[in-house]
């Protein structure tokens, strides 16, 4: 294959550019040259030194070249008894046949490799800025769900290991997963995705506002959005556990669970018909409640024990437990000296 300039093209942009590769990006040659960033991947894949090389358009390099010359001179020589021409023929005949047989494995191996760094490279800067901007665009496609308003979806895999689940798109605006609507993407490996890539991309860029449609993400409008409740306005900086908090969830919560009515009235959760785990959608009209770090510090404060545990020089002391049974008859001589203090039986003191 060959672009228009008459360059050939490489491997790599023929993979991604082929049909159902669209969620790919173009792995750069320099990540996949460090041999950092290929740890573990050799007893995963067969064929790996010729997968590699084809993925990188190299050359293989034929160390048996001067052994099979020097090979055909000795049958030269000797004279065959195919005949000097008909037995050079036959032999590229079989190596013929044997690179033929080799290719297609070589090429599977290839992408499986291929599918493996991918994974990587997505979650380095370079691979998550380059999905980042295939997602602005609105190469992944949006979620299904009406409650979501369009919202954009991202690949995920359901396992990091290749062969066990096909590629899904994870929506951050009710948390869920979905099949690709296209059945061309139902054969692509959710291993080549991975279990990381969707939490990272939305830690990397909060900024992103997933309330909006998909219509108005991509004409860049900055329409108001509404408030999830009369009484309380979340503020456009607030942060929840590195998230903004309007990207919490922005399709889940109240007005945005369907509850099914049969002439107006609501259909009970125990009746047969009701509907069920309609809490999976729930979630609270506070979003700082989901801030558990943030609560435990503005209740507890910072502790004590780490200004004590600094010495002069700011060195930190470690300090040890003393042993139980010491403790033990620490609070037994406490006992008999009067203290109110009483030794349950499971080790625990309380007070008289």
């Amino acid at each position: 294959m060959s672009t228009s300039s008459g360059s050939p093209e490489s491997w790599i942009a023929s993979f991604c550019s082929l049909l159902g590769h669209e969620y790919f990006a173009e792995v750069s040659e320099e990540f996949i040259e460090d041999d950092f960033n290929l740890t573990g991947l050799q007893s995963q894949v067969p064929m790996y030194k010729e997968a590699l090389e084809m993925i990188l358009d190299v050359e293989p390099e034929d160390d048996d070249d001067d052994e099979d010359e020097e090979d055909e001179d000795e049958q030269d020589d000797s004279g065959d008894a195919r005949g000097g021409v008909g037995g050079r023929q036959y032999g590229e005949r079989r190596q013929h046949s044997r690179v033929a047989s080799d290719l297609s494995v070589i090429e599977s191996s290839a992408e499986m490799l291929y599918g493996l760094i991918h994974q990587r490279f997505i979650c380095s800067r370079v691979g998550i800025q380059q999905m980042s901007e295939k997602y602005e665009l609105g190469h992944f496609g949006v979620c299904p769900r009406t409650n979501c308003n369009q919202a954009r979806t991202l690949p995920v895999g359901l396992s990091d290991i290749p062969g066990e689940d096909t590629v899904k798109l994870f929506c951050p605006s009710c948390l869920d997963v979905y099949v690709p609507p296209n059945s061309r993407f139902q054969t692509v490996d959710g291993a080549f995705f991975g279990r990381t890539f969707g939490a990272l991309f939305l830690l990397t860029f909060p900024e992103y506002d997933l309330s909006k449609t998909g219509a108005e993400a991509l004409s860049n409008l900055h329409a108001s959005r509404s408030a999830t409740s009369s009484s309380m306005a979340i503020d456009d900086n607030l942060m929840v556990n590195g998230v903004y908090a309007r990207n919490v969830a922005p399709g889940l919560g109240r007005d945005k669970i369907y509850e099914p009515r049969i002439y107006g009235f609501r259909v009970s959760e125990v009746a047969r018909s009701g509907p069920r785990m309609q809490w999976l959608r729930d979630k609270p009209e506070d979003v700082t409640e989901l801030d558990e770090a943030r609560q435990f510090a503005q209740e507890h404060g910072d502790s004590d024990d780490e200004d004590e545990a600094m010495n002069l020089n700011g060195r930190t002391v470690v300090r040890r437990r003393p042993p139980g049974s010491a403790r033990l008859r620490q609070n037994q001589r406490r006992n008999q000296n009067g203290s109110p203090m009483a030794l349950e039986a499971n080790g625990a003191e309380s007070e008289l």
